[in-house]
C-alpha cells in the first residue's frame, strides 16, 4: 500500500537526481527547511495500519558537522479492526551529525526528544499525549548549492502504561538551504619557485630589428611593386635591391635580413607563402647580380601580419605590400649614408632598481648623441628594456624611467632637441634571451635607439 502513496513523490525526485549536477554541501550557519512525505508504521501490540506521513523540518547548522531540527509531522491511522482513524501528530527536537559534510554525498545521523499526540474517533480509545525518543539517521544529495534531496529512516521509542511502544518513520524530502558562511579559497603558500630552466622557458623570439651590442641595424625598404600574386621582380625594381647590394658590396662583413609583406587580399596562408616566395626572389638576385654570398643573406615572409598603413584603402594596401632589408653592420655607421631607420644598441648597465647614468656608460650614449647631431632632420625613440626580476608593473615603470634618462642626458648634453625624442619602456615583455641566466638577463637589460632618418637623397 505504501508504494502507492511514495510512488507520485519518489518518481520526480529520482529524475531530479539524476539530472542534476551534484555540488556544494552542508555549510556553517546555515538555516534549512525541508518538507518530507514518507510511511508510518505502528509494529506490536498496538494493532494500527500503516499510513502515509507528512511533516516539515525547520533546522540550523551550528558547524558544517552538528547542526538541530525541529520536526512536526502527521498521520492519519486506524486499527486493524474498525476502530475508527486516529490522528497521531509528531513534534520533537533533534541534534543532527553529518559526516563527510562538504558533499555532494552528505551522511548523517540523529537523534531527538519530543512528543506524540493521539486524537482519536474510536469509541474505545481516548486522546493522549506521551513524550517520544526518536533516532535514526539518513542521507542529503546536494543537487546544487542550497538544494538537497534526503532520505531519512527513524525509530520512535513511547512508553504508555508501563509498556514500550516501537513506531518506526522512513521518508524522502528535499532540503532547502539559505544564508551560511560561504567556504573560502584555501591561502596556497607558494613554494619559492626555482630558477626555471632554460629548455623549460619558451625560445625568445628575437626581432630582425633588434641590434646585436656593438651592431647597428640598418634598414632600407624597397620601393617597388610586383605582378598580382607573382613572385617575379620588375626590371624597374632591380634599381631599388642595388642599394642594398652595393651597400653589402662595400661592406662584406654585413648580413642582411630580407622580409616580405603584403595587404590582406586573399587567405592568411597564401599571403604568407607569397611573401616568403617575394623575399626569396628578391635573396636569389643579390646572390646572382651582386655576388653576396648565400650565407650572408635571409628570406623571411611575414604575409599580412604585419601592416604598416590601413588595409581599407588602396594607398594602404600599396604601402602594405613592400619588401625591407634589415642590415646587420658591425661598424660605424656614420661613415655611411643615413638609411631609412637604425637601430643602435647601448650596452648600459643600471644599479638595481635605479635609472641613474653612470658616469662609464656616457661614450655609449655619445654614439646616439652624435649622430642625431650629424644628421639635424632624424627623430629617436628610445626603448628600455628589463629583466624578469621583479613585478611586471615595476620593471614596466623603471624601463621607461631608465629611457627618459637617456632621453633627458641626449638633451641636456647634446643639446638635442625634446621634439626629436621619445621614450618608450617594454619592461620585460620583450626579451631577447632566457631570463634563466645571469648572462641572459643582463642580454634582456638594454637600451635600444630606433632612429628615423627622413633625409633626402
Amino acid at each position: 500500500m505504501m508504494k502507492r502513496f511514495l510512488l507520485p513523490f519518489l518518481v520526480p525526485m529520482l529524475l531530479i537526481t539524476m539530472l542534476a549536477v551534484a555540488h556544494a554541501g552542508v555549510t556553517a550557519e546555515s538555516f534549512s527547511i525541508s518538507p518530507y512525505v514518507g510511511g508510518y508504521s505502528f509494529p506490536g501490540r498496538e494493532h494500527l495500519e500503516t499510513r502515509p506521513v507528512y511533516g516539515v523540518r525547520a533546522g540550523y547548522n551550528f558547524t558544517k558537522n552538528f547542526g538541530t531540527e525541529a520536526v512536526f509531522d502527521y498521520v492519519r491511522t486506524e486499527g486493524d479492526v474498525d476502530r475508527g482513524h486516529i490522528n497521531v501528530y509528531n513534534w520533537h527536537l533533534d541534534a543532527l551529525y553529518h559526516f563527510m559534510p562538504a558533499g555532494p554525498v552528505v551522511p548523517y545521523l540523529a537523534a531527538g526528544y519530543g512528543g506524540q499526540s493521539r486524537d482519536s474517533h474510536a469509541s474505545d480509545v481516548g486522546d493522549s499525549t506521551h513524550g517520544a525518543f526518536n533516532y535514526g539517521g539518513g542521507v542529503k544529495y546536494f543537487l546544487r548549492d542550497g538544494l538537497a534531496v534526503r532520505g531519512d529512516v527513524r525509530g520512535l521509542l513511547l512508553k504508555h502504561d508501563e509498556h514500550t511502544f516501537h513506531n518506526i518513520e522512513y521518508t524522502v524530502g528535499v532540503d532547502f538551504l539559505f544564508g551560511g558562511v560561504k567556504p573560502m579559497a584555501a591561502a596556497v603558500t607558494q613554494p619559492e619557485p626555482a630558477p626555471p630552466q632554460p629548455q623549460e622557458e619558451a625560445a625568445p623570439v628575437v626581432p630582425p630589428q633588434e641590434p646585436a651590442p656593438g651592431h647597428f641595424k640598418y634598414c632600407i625598404s624597397l620601393q617597388g611593386e610586383f605582378d598580382i600574386d607573382q613572385a617575379v621582380i620588375r626590371p624597374e625594381y632591380h634599381a631599388e635591391i642595388a642599394r642594398v647590394g652595393e651597400f653589402m658590396k662595400k661592406y662584406p662583413t654585413t648580413t642582411a635580413v630580407i622580409e616580405g609583406h603584403t595587404d590582406n587580399v586573399g587567405s592568411a596562408e597564401h599571403n604568407m607563402d607569397l611573401s616568403q616566395r617575394r623575399a626569396e626572389a628578391v635573396v636569389n638576385d643579390l646572390v646572382e647580380n651582386y655576388g653576396i654570398e648565400r650565407s650572408r643573406l635571409s628570406a623571411k615572409g611575414y604575409g599580412l601580419t604585419r601592416p604598416v598603413a590601413d588595409n581599407a584603402t588602396d594607398e594602404g594596401r600599396q604601402k602594405n605590400r613592400r619588401m625591407d632589408a634589415i642590415i646587420d653592420c658591425a661598424f660605424d655607421v656614420k661613415q655611411v649614408q643615413p638609411p631609412e631607420r637604425l637601430c643602435i644598441a647601448m650596452v648600459l648597465d643600471f644599479d638595481s632598481g635605479s635609472a641613474a647614468i653612470k658616469p662609464q656608460y656616457k661614450d655609449e650614449i655619445a654614439k646616439v648623441g652624435d649622430y642625431l647631431k650629424s644628421y639635424p632632420t632624424t627623430t629617436a625613440v628610445i626603448e628600455g628594456h628589463t629583466d624578469n626580476t621583479g613585478s611586471t608593473e615595476g620593471n614596466m615603470k623603471l624601463s621607461l624611467d631608465r629611457a627618459q634618462a637617456v632621453v633627458n642626458y641626449l638633451m641636456q648634453n647634446f643639446g638635442i632637441d625634446a621634439s626629436r625624442l621619445s621614450a618608450k619602456g617594454y619592461g620585460s615583455t620583450r626579451r631577447i634571451a632566457y631570463n634563466s641566466t645571469a648572462e641572459g638577463r643582463a642580454k634582456n637589460r638594454r637600451i635600444n635607439a630606433v632612429i628615423d632618418c627622413v633625409i633626402k637623397r
